[in-house]
């Protein structure tokens, strides 16, 4: 559920603030809008490959390996110079780590509690995420308005990111379980 809230602070901060940022830095609103679309595109790919390994491996590795991937894009991006082509990379980049949470964590549910309540806890882990996507677009917003740039949000959303990879890598996740074979008549 934590770790969820990072998701959301991350993904709306980025989605909400990330053209402004780039305008600052001179970037054109095409490349900001084609950085977006590539984040929408390989997302799908990204999610695909999450769910993926979640069922071939530890789910709660794989989620903390994508929140320490996060954040480790988020700070190789702030570092270097903003250029359309590191804007772009950055998109592709937050694009396959983006929503690849999702079978990770409803994954995590169903090991946890089975899939009889699913829908309802996972509607509780979601509102968490939803607080954090309050929080990335809200704070965002603030921050700018006070200090006129985004350093220590992005310098705060590398730190969520570590948060919230120590969190899930702590997790500890039941060995997986042969599923019982039908009784045949």
């Amino acid at each position: 559920t934590i770790g969820f809230f990072v998701c959301g602070l991350h993904v709306v901060f980025i989605i909400t603030h990330l053209p402004t940022y780039l305008a600052d830095a001179g970037i054109s609103l095409e490349v900001s809008s084609w950085a977006l679309a590539l984040i929408g595109l390989f997302n799908i790919v990204g999610a695909f490959i999450c769910g993926w390994l979640g069922g071939i491996t530890s789910k709660k590795n794989v989620l903390a390996t994508v929140y320490l991937l996060r954040g480790i894009a988020i700070a190789i991006f702030i570092l270097m110079p903003i250029t359309p082509v590191s804007v772009l990379i950055f998109g592709a980049t937050m694009g396959l780590l983006w929503l690849g949470t999702i079978p990770l964590t409803s994954g995590l549910i169903v090991v946890f509690f089975g899939p009889k309540h699913l829908s309802m806890l996972y509607g509780v882990v979601f509102f968490s995420h939803q607080i954090g996507s309050f929080i990335g677009a809200w704070l965002g917003g603030v921050w700018y308005d006070i200090f006129g740039n985004y350093e220590v949000m992005w310098w705060l959303n590398v730190g969520f990111s570590l948060f919230a990879f120590v969190i899930n890598w702590l997790i500890r996740e039941p060995a997986p379980t042969t599923p019982a074979l039908a009784a045949t008549n």
